[in-house]
C-alpha cells in the first residue's frame, strides 16, 4: 500500500519521532549542512523532507483569515442652529440649488442641512451650531438668483411655563 504524502501523515510521523527520539545530533547536522550549503536551516529541513518523501508533499490550505466584524461607528448627533435667509419663493429659490450652494460655499455636509422651509419672502433652515464665524460672514454676502442671502442666526425660544389657571381665579 502506497502512503500518501499528505500533511497529516507527515505531521503524525514527525510527532512520533519528536516524542520518542533524541534529536540533538540531527539538529547539529542540519545546522552544519545549512552552513556548508550557505542556506538557512528551514530550506535545509525542507530539502531533507523531500529526500525522504518522494513527490510533492501536499500541505493543507492555509487557515482562513478571520474576518473582522466592524460595527458601524455612531457619531454623536450634530447640534443644529436655526438660521433665516432673506431669500424665498419670490426670489425663485428652490431646495436643491439652495442646498448645493450651501455645500459649495460653506463646506457643510449635505446631511447637516436640515428642516428647510422656503417661505414667500425668506427661508428657515438648520445648520451645524458650531459654524465658524468667517464662514457665517461669508454666507451673509453670497448671492442666489441675484439676491443676497443675508443669513442671520435665530435665537432659541425659551419655553414658557404653563400658566396655572387657578392662580388667576377670583376669590369670592
Amino acid at each position: 500500500m502506497v502512503e500518501v504524502n499528505s500533511f497529516d501523515v507527515i505531521t503524525r510521523r514527525l510527532r512520533a519521532i519528536i516524542k520518542h527520539r533524541h534529536l540533538d545530533g540531527k539538529r547539529n547536522a542540519v545546522q552544519i549542512l545549512a552552513t556548508e550549503l550557505e542556506i538557512n536551516p528551514l530550506d535545509c529541513a525542507a530539502a531533507l523532507l523531500s529526500l525522504h518523501f518522494e513527490g510533492d508533499v501536499t500541505s493543507p490550505p492555509p487557515p482562513p483569515i478571520p474576518t473582522l466584524i466592524i460595527e458601524p461607528l455612531e457619531l454623536p448627533p450634530v447640534k443644529l442652529q436655526r438660521y433665516r435667509l432673506d431669500v424665498g419663493k419670490k426670489q425663485r429659490v428652490e431646495l436643491e440649488p439652495l442646498k448645493n450652494m450651501l455645500v459649495e460655499e460653506s463646506g457643510v455636509d449635505r446631511n447637516n442641512i436640515q428642516n428647510i422651509s422656503i417661505r414667500n419672502d425668506y427661508t428657515l433652515l438648520e445648520l451645524p451650531d458650531e459654524m465658524p464665524s468667517d464662514i457665517f460672514l461669508h454666507l451673509k454676502n453670497i448671492d442666489i438668483n441675484g439676491y443676497r442671502l443675508n443669513i442671520t442666526r435665530l435665537k432659541v425660544r425659551k419655553s414658557t411655563p404653563k400658566s396655572n389657571s387657578n392662580r388667576f381665579r377670583r376669590r369670592r
